[in-house]
């Protein structure tokens, strides 16, 4: 019994900094938020409680309307290209290729750069005027003016190209690790009945590689619908509104820095968007999980 205790009290002092840091860092600023989604708080002064009138305007509320409909365009161009993107890397470096050891550091560099370097970098290369692409595109006859890639019509298509590059190389690893846990020997017995290589791939790699998948587009759906930090650095939202996702919106609202920003710090209403924001995130995500719950099994 007194090794029971001591065994408990050993396990507590181990699990007591994880507790305290989930508590300060996760719970309180959770209830926090919880609290002053019914008050109009602007930071400081006093805060007036307001009830639901935070979300009644929430639901009035273009901008917020019009962030929510960027975000599912943002996530959805950014998945579809960079999911089968890292599966096909993945796979190509998982054969016998030589050199795969650094190709595989390459495509996995953009992933440890700071989102801001990479976001001034790509700036600067889309740059209308005298970027790399426009330069590129118009020494080739492809073009004949410069393309405004940070313009209303191509900006989106813009912020969602960097975040495509720098996506891949981490969801590749990920495909690699799955891909790599598969016995080799399916693949031999298939080649000895005479599969090909696309039927080895369609009745062997994806039905084994579904539970590392599912896992996979969860972690790609969740950062997608979050990501803000490099539309942020290269359009700030704009032009007009086109690049306005949900959590760059609530972060405009907590935190404004801009003087041209068409909003002010609202900490009361920033609560209540960001109790909106992350219920939507999670909405998304329970149902992405109830519609992949077979690829959890592998057949």
């Amino acid at each position: 019994m007194i090794y029971k205790w001591k065994r408990l009290g050993e396990n507590s002092l181990f699990l007591a900094p994880s507790i305290i840091l989930t508590l300060a860092l996760g719970i309180y600023p959770l209830i926090w938020m919880l609290r002053y989604m019914f008050y109009d708080y602007a930071g400081y002064g006093e805060a007036l409680f307001v009830g639901l009138d935070n979300f009644s305007r929430l639901l009035r509320d273009s901008l917020f309307w019009e962030s929510v409909g960027n975000t599912f365009i943002y996530a959805g161009g950014k998945l579809l290209l960079t999911l089968p993107l890292s599966l096909l890397l993945a796979v190509i470096l998982n054969g016998r290729l030589r050199g795969s050891n650094l190709l595989r550091g390459i495509y996995f560099m953009p992933t440890v750069i700071s989102t801001a370097v990479i976001s001034v970098v790509f700036y600067n290369i889309f740059n209308s005027y005298n970027g790399m692409v426009n330069t590129v595109l118009m020494k080739l006859h492809l073009v004949s003016q410069p393309v405004d890639w940070l313009g209303p019509k191509h900006a989106m298509l813009t912020v969602i190209i960097v975040a495509v590059w720098g996506a891949v190389g981490n969801y590749m690893l990920l495909f690699l690790a799955g891909l790599q846990s598969i016995p080799q020997d399916l693949y031999e017995s298939a080649s000895i009945d005479g599969a090909n290589a696309g039927r080895r791939f369609w009745n062997i790699t994806l039905p084994m590689l579904a539970p590392v998948a599912q896992m996979v587009i969860m972690l790609a759906i969740i950062a997608s619908l979050k990501g803000y930090e490099s539309i942020m650095v290269i359009t700030e939202g704009g032009p007009i509104g086109k690049t306005e996702v949900m959590y760059l919106y609530l972060y405009k609202l907590l935190f404004p820095v801009s003087t041209g920003s068409p909003v002010t710090q609202q900490l009361g209403y920033g609560s209540a968007v960001g109790f909106a924001t992350a219920v939507i995130v999670g909405a998304v995500t329970g149902l992405y999980f109830f519609f992949s719950r077979k690829m959890n099994k592998v057949y």
